[in-house]
């Protein structure tokens, strides 16, 4: 049976940069040091008021189609990975499938938050498997979190920022090619932790409700820190495994970039040098569901990948959700 191997892939993070320093002089204290010294973080990327996260995957998606060669109506699905859409309904992909003309793509949006990418993606390639009418798919990571920000808390404005990844698939029947295996996971007693509580269905906003601090991003309670490198190392083993490869096979692990330390003690579990998980944090800040396909598409244009190399995604977000996936160039 065959399954889904990467031709192409694109990115975008929008124009406006917004400095550490900025948020200095916004919460009146030194928090560009220990964004600096602990997350590496000096910079993100928000959208203008004129952006939305549709917009963003636009981008990305042209620049996927580019690398590609394609047109935008050889598409025949569009699945987009957000917990930042647009608007509640319609979806983002319904949106994004008209701005870029994909007359021919069907179009759904999955939110499993940060891990939305390796989740999409494992998605895509089902259903490129189940039904062959699907033969080039666009897969998107797209994070317009800026949108949700209450600028006034330190704790989520500092490290949250804007940007669209994406990639094109289409069907191998290579072996050993493509989309190996995936591994999928939901710890749903930390679903209150870290959200966006008001504007649905359980806390709908109302003529009393409509500050904005109300509808931004919180952090309810602390996740145990050890919790990510666990999962991850766990979930790494898994997929490799699920390929018929060893860990030490892994040439790239593609990965949530919210903390470089959670990252690097996942690589020193899995005795993988810190190198193989590259991360954008530094000028890019964390850009959620969309970080995993914007530092693939860097590494890919830079020539980094080669062919038959083993790769991972990996990613974890609100929920929790967590999704892996092992591909081979």
């Amino acid at each position: 049976m065959g399954k889904a191997r990467i031709i192409a892939s694109g990115s975008y993070a929008p124009e406006r940069i917004v400095k550490n320093e900025w948020f200095n002089e916004r919460l009146g204290e030194d928090v560009d040091t220990w964004l600096r010294e602990n997350l590496t973080i000096e910079e993100r990327r928000w959208m203008d008021e004129d952006q939305t996260t549709s917009d963003l995957c636009v981008e990305a998606g042209n620049n996927a189609l580019e690398m590609a060669g394609l047109s935008p109506d050889e598409i025949d699905l569009l699945i987009i990975a957000t917990d930042t859409p647009d608007f509640i309904s319609p979806s983002t992909a319904s949106v994004v499938q008209h701005k870029m003309g994909m007359k021919n793509a069907t179009s759904l949006d999955t939110n499993t938050a940060c891990a939305g990418f390796p989740t999409a993606l494992t998605i895509a390639n089902s259903m490129m498997v189940a039904e062959d009418r699907y033969q080039k798919v666009m897969v998107m990571g797209a994070y317009g979190m800026s949108r949700f920000l209450n600028l006034d808390d330190k704790k989520t404005v500092t490290l949250f920022a804007d940007g669209a990844g994406a990639v094109i698939i289409e069907p191998t029947t290579k072996v050993g090619d493509g989309f190996l295996s995936s591994d999928l996971r939901t710890k749903g007693e930390y679903h209150g932790h870290m959200g966006i509580y008001t504007g649905a269905a359980a806390d709908p906003v109302t003529e009393e409700k409509v500050q904005v601090k109300d509808q931004c991003l919180k952090f309810v309670e602390k996740f145990p820190k050890e919790l990510n490198p666990t999962m991850w190392s766990d979930m790494i083993r898994t997929v490799a495994e699920r390929a018929g490869s060893e860990v030490s096979a892994i040439k790239h692990a593609f990965m949530t970039q919210i903390n470089i330390n959670q990252i690097h003690e996942t690589m020193d579990i899995l005795n993988l040098p810190h190198e193989t998980a590259p991360v954008i944090m530094k000028k890019f800040g964390y850009t959620g569901s969309a970080a995993i396909p914007m530092v693939f598409d860097r590494e890919l244009r830079a020539g980094s990948i080669k062919k038959g190399e083993l790769m991972i995604f990996i990613g974890s977000g609100g929920g929790l959700h967590f999704g892996a996936c092992a591909v081979r160039m």
